[in-house]
């Protein structure tokens, strides 16, 4: 039960997915005695969840390697053992990123020809939606651990986003194949190879460029990653804080404003983050999603729905082929050389 707002936005953001997926259910882990009364608020979610009392919980300031330690009766543990035991397809948390991180590694495990699960998600662009990763699971990354990525990012782009081939990218300080880290170089020497996948490669691209709309999957280090996607999640308040004062700072700009609301709504929600929210922890035996601590229900709703379609569309499968494809054709080439 892990987020800033507490249980009233888990609680309602699981009401509103249900109402759009009549299918789903639910175990939640908490305190029944905070948790019952906002269940209650929503009669539809009675036949669809069940409550799993524990007070324990990770805090938001913990250590990873200390909530290793007490995971087992906290909310957290509990969840991602829900799906270690098979009793759940997959664990949500909108709680402490690095102990989600290092509980779920440690009780799921990577999949096999995975060094290393990276977290990946959704950023909005000028014509669709991309995936990127990682987003700060792994400061440091070699050039075989940005392939896996790029294999992981792309079965989630094929699964969540339905395109068939995702256009995939590494990002880089420049767009000329001279430019970059070693281990960018040797990645992009890697995937430029692997033909054979179902993606297609096309080489590098920069923090400006993320917006146009012309690539599917992003593929960097978790630090690069990380202040990436804080800047853009920066400057989409800043734009949206500017505009706000821009049109109330006189009575005709809030006669502009009256005139340009249905505008401004659209770019509100293009860049409202709990319309991509929903990050996933990618490469583990086992599904595990990260909520933004500050989710809405409606934030909260929307990454019940991306766990839901990774699970029904197998994504861990697909990982895991499109993984033995390209370990089998590198190892043929290794043969022959």
């Amino acid at each position: 039960m892990g987020g800033d707002i507490g249980p009233a936005a888990i609680v309602g953001g699981m009401a509103r997915a249900l109402r759009k997926d009549k299918s789903l259910s639910f175990d939640l882990f908490g305190d029944e005695a905070v948790i019952a009364p906002e269940v209650a608020r929503h009669p539809a979610l009675a036949r669809a969840i069940t409550i799993h009392h524990t007070t324990e919980k990770i805090e938001s300031d913990e250590k990873p390697s200390q909530a290793i330690r007490r995971a087992r009766n906290t909310s957290m543990g509990l969840a991602i053992n829900a799906v270690k035991e098979g009793h759940a397809h997959a664990a949500l948390s909108g709680g402490n990123t690095g102990a989600l991180m290092a509980i779920a590694k440690l009780a799921l495990r990577t999949m096999p020809g995975i060094d290393r699960p990276a977290l990946a998600a959704l950023l909005p662009t000028m014509t669709h939606d991309l995936v990127m990763l990682d987003l700060g699971a792994n400061t440091e990354c070699d050039a075989q651990n940005l392939v896996q990525f790029a294999v992981m990012g792309a079965a989630y782009s094929r699964t969540v986003l339905s395109i068939d081939r995702p256009r995939v990218k590494l990002l880089n300080i420049g767009t000329e194949e001279l430019k970059g880290t070693d281990e960018l170089k040797e990645a992009a020497a890697l995937l430029r190879d692997a033909t054979y996948l179902p993606m297609a490669f096309d080489g590098f691209t920069e923090g400006d460029k993320l917006s146009r709309g012309d690539v599917d999957v992003v593929v960097t280090d978790g630090f690069s990653g990380n202040i990436a996607l804080k800047t853009a999640e920066g400057t989409a308040r800043f734009v949206t804080d500017l505009l706000r004062r821009a049109f109330t700072s006189s009575l005709r700009s809030k006669a502009g404003f009256a005139l340009s609301k249905p505008a401004l709504n659209l770019l509100k929600v293009h860049l409202d983050p709990n319309n991509h929210n929903g990050a996933v922890f990618l490469g583990l035996n086992g599904l595990v999603v990260k909520s933004h601590g500050s989710a809405n229900p409606k934030g909260v709703a929307n990454a019940i729905g991306v766990a839901a379609r990774m699970v029904r569309n197998d994504i861990t499968n697909k990982i895991g082929q499109d993984l033995d494809e390209f370990r089998a054709h590198a190892f043929a080439d290794e043969a022959e050389a």
